[in-house]
């Protein structure tokens, strides 16, 4: 008898998922598993600027006097220490009793601590610095400076994703929502407090590499702002870190912050001194040393007397360069076709040119007389020409007046020194022609004297009026060089300048701009 074995009883199999699925999944777990391991919690404290919550250990209230606004940072004395000498000397001394404790070394192993330091850490005292500002002992409108306190506890932690606690204010505020809407009230400008608390934040700011939050809209109010945060580093000695950050962010201006520097070339220049900005600094020297002495009263005990010796240098080399060259101008002379100097016996009409032009710069380079009356007034410039036009014969040889249509009348004992001779410099080193001594004033002058008045004779005069020109041109490059970032072209001449004549663009400034700056010329390279 074959006894039949019975087959073993199969279990009923899963039916199995597409590989896509299965890997789907187990992303799923992992992920789920991961984002359960590595959540923060709502309530865990920020390690980030301006607090660091696990790893600081310098704690700075910045307040106003009246406590309304306030301004907390929890930040690392190694960092402040590197930027600022204040606090590099500061956080060398003992911390004042009662300081907060120091970040557990709990804290520490999260930024990279490893375990065989953690009995090290355990065994070490290390406290925290607790600064406040000082509004019991400043004068006047002096900045509060921070000063140790021993601090009663810790800051409280800023949390992330953490409600507001709810108050009766809130919601009283809220039902008034409507009528805010309907009735917007205008936005209040900021007051010293908001200042005192931007400079402050924009000072810690550049200590931890972040960029300062100043106007790059309104050049006026990044210069003020600037300015402010200058005098703030120099108060903790921070000058080198904070001076490229508001070298770097003014000069993003480029040509708007050129021409602001043409009209307050003085305080640039104190400002490119906190700063140590090369580019600021030459562009404001070339303006101040031009205009020399103006500046002279809004410097004199406000800037490094080592700034002021340099500028009295650059002004002494430019006098020298001047008087040179104004030699030279004065001997400029003309030749007859033999070779000889011109005079009144072997060249009558050229030499009545060398007069004209001789006249023309003396004008025009040296200070118009005082009148020796208490009570007159200077003639003016069509007065001038008046009374040269009565003068006829050949005792016509004085040059017209009109020559000083190119310039403007210098007023009551003023020399045109400063604030014309540049103009005067630069018509004299233009291409065109009709700069100076044109062709109307070459006319009017050769009438004058009527017997040598000719068409043959006014061609030959503009002639040898254009060879002086040409003479004068040369002489004068030196004294016409602009090295000066700004577009002379780009500047509006003064009302009343270049009256009369064809101005050439570039006579907007009428002090020369001609000086160069140097590298041993930098105060802080001495």
């Amino acid at each position: 008898m074959v006894s039949h074995i019975e087959p073993p009883p199969q279990v009923p199999q899963t039916p199995r998922r597409p590989p896509s699925v299965t890997s789907r999944a187990s992303t799923t777990r992992r992920h789920r598993s991961s984002r359960s391991q590595h959540t923060t919690s709502p309530q865990a404290p920020l390690n980030e600027f301006p607090v660091f919550a696990h790893t600081g250990d310098v704690e700075i209230v910045i307040s106003s006097p009246s406590g309304r606004k306030e301004q907390r940072y929890l930040l690392h004395s190694i960092i402040l220490g590197q930027c600022s000498s204040f606090f590099a000397i500061d956080t060398k001394r003992p911390p004042v009793p009662n300081a907060l404790p120091a970040p557990g070394p709990a804290a520490l192993l999260r930024i990279g601590e490893t375990n065989s330091s953690r009995s090290s850490l355990d065994s070490t005292d290390v406290r925290r610095w607790s600064y406040v500002l000082d509004w019991h002992h400043i004068r006047n409108n002096d900045v509060p400076r921070l000063i140790q306190c021993p601090p009663n506890q810790s800051p409280p932690p800023v949390s992330r994703n953490k409600p507001p606690a709810s108050s009766s204010a809130f919601f009283r505020s809220m039902s008034n929502l409507s009528a805010l809407s309907l009735n917007p009230q205008p936005i209040a400008p900021p007051g010293p407090d908001d200042e005192l608390l931007r400079d402050y934040d924009n000072l810690f700011r550049i200590f931890y590499n972040f960029p300062p939050t100043l106007s790059n809209i309104n050049i006026a109010d990044a210069y003020t702002e600037s300015k402010a945060l200058l005098h703030l580093a120099q108060m903790y000695d921070a000058l080198d870190v904070v001076g490229s950050r508001v070298d770097h962010h003014l000069l993003g201006f480029q040509g708007r912050l050129f021409k602001q520097i043409a009209r307050y070339p003085p305080s640039y220049l104190k400002l490119a001194c906190l700063a140590k900005s090369r580019v600021i600094f030459t562009e404001a020297l070339i303006h101040v040393v031009g205009q020399w002495p103006q500046a002279q009263s809004q410097l004199v005990n406000h800037i490094d007397p080592l700034v002021l010796d340099i500028i009295e240098d650059k002004v002494q080399e430019l006098e020298d360069m001047k008087l040179r060259i104004e030699i030279r101008l004065f001997r400029l002379t003309l030749t007859t076709s033999r070779g000889e100097r011109v005079n009144p016996s072997n060249g009558y009409l050229d030499w009545m040119a060398m007069s004209l032009f001789r006249q023309w710069l003396a004008e025009n380079t040296t200070p118009a007389p005082v009148s020796i009356l208490k009570n007159s007034s200077r003639p003016s410039t069509s007065d001038a020409v008046s009374a040269s036009a009565s003068v006829s014969g050949r005792s016509g040889r004085q040059s017209s007046s009109r020559a000083l249509v190119t310039t403007k009348p210098a007023t009551s004992q003023q020399p045109q020194s400063s604030q014309s001779l540049g103009r005067v410099y630069r018509l004299m080193g233009s291409t065109n022609k009709e700069a100076y001594l044109n062709h109307d004033e070459c006319k009017r002058f050769l009438k004058l004297t009527p017997e040598m008045y000719s068409r043959d004779n006014l061609k030959r005069f503009e002639r040898r009026v254009d060879e002086l020109k040409n003479l004068a041109r040369d002489a004068v490059k030196p004294l016409t060089r602009n090295f000066l970032e700004l577009d002379l072209s780009s500047v509006v001449p003064p009302s009343g300048a270049g009256r009369g004549s064809a101005a050439v663009p570039s006579t907007g400034l009428g002090y020369l701009t001609c000086t160069k700056v140097l590298e041993d010329d930098f105060p802080w390279n001495g």
